[in-house]
């Protein structure tokens, strides 16, 4: 490994520490009668606080520092004064450069002020999407190729009964928010002709789907909004990896995802 290359990783790793406890503070912070703006201005002053900058507002025209998406939105919403209502589904996205380097994680919640013993429905959608996040991690590593990651990820969701968003992907991350390569969540072509996992690449894996068919469409007049076409419940889990040998070196994990 190059000296910049362990630099690269060094700094993600902070950055991205620092980025999972800040997810687990937003999650904590989201519950019923908190606005989405509110969740917003937190985390300005958290990632302001880890001494980093907002990823999202280095993509050209975006503002905000989050994309919080509320029961059909699942991308790219925008933090408006709405105020999350008990049994909302909220999907919070942050992304934060650190030293040079971006990583960016999701996680989607069930808005509510106590825990409840009996797993609904909305508890097993979610419970879906965790595990195929974490089986798609552990094959996130040398020899493999992004179709393994994808193809676990359509096993699992879609062997569930849940519609994968096809239009929306993973993608490498580092110098830039978005880089090479897509990784989307199903296989639409042969395992071997996508690309190879190679050491020390950094990727951020997406789980992008919902209860209904998966379709999407732009909503809410915002111009970058996108929800289901069927106004079905949507969820995102999202990690950033660095691709190794053994075990895939997760950068974004906090102790509290929900």
């Amino acid at each position: 490994m190059s000296a910049d290359t362990q630099n690269k990783i060094a700094y993600m790793q902070e950055g991205g520490t620092k980025l999972g406890v800040i997810l687990g503070q937003l999650l904590h912070a989201a519950q019923p009668g908190v606005s989405l703006i509110e969740v917003e201005k937190l985390a300005q002053r958290l990632i302001k606080e880890a001494e980093g900058e907002a990823s999202f507002q280095t993509v050209k025209d975006y503002r905000w520092a989050t994309c919080l998406c509320v029961n059909d939105v699942v991308v790219h919403g925008i933090p408006t004064d709405y105020q999350l209502k008990e049994g909302d589904m909220l999907t919070i996205d942050v992304g934060i450069l650190y030293q040079g380097f971006h990583t960016d994680t999701a996680w989607t919640k069930i808005v509510r002020s106590q825990k409840q013993d009996k797993q609904n429905e909305k508890e097993r959608f979610l419970k879906i999407g965790e595990e195929a996040l974490w089986s798609a991690i552990d094959v996130a590593r040398v020899g493999n190729r992004v179709g393994h990651i994808s193809q676990v990820i359509q096993r699992i969701v879609q062997g569930a009964g849940y519609g994968i968003v096809r239009t929306l992907v993973g993608h490498g991350v580092g110098r830039e928010l978005h880089e090479e390569p897509q990784i989307p969540g199903i296989l639409k072509t042969s395992i071997e002709s996508t690309p190879e996992l190679v050491p020390d690449m950094t990727i951020a894996i997406e789980v992008i789907y919902a209860m209904g068919s998966g379709a999407v469409v732009y909503a809410n007049d915002d111009g970058w909004s996108i929800a289901s076409r069927d106004g079905s419940l949507t969820a995102v889990f999202e990690h950033s990896v660095v691709v190794t040998r053994d075990r895939p070196m997760v950068l974004t994990r906090t102790r509290d995802m929900r």
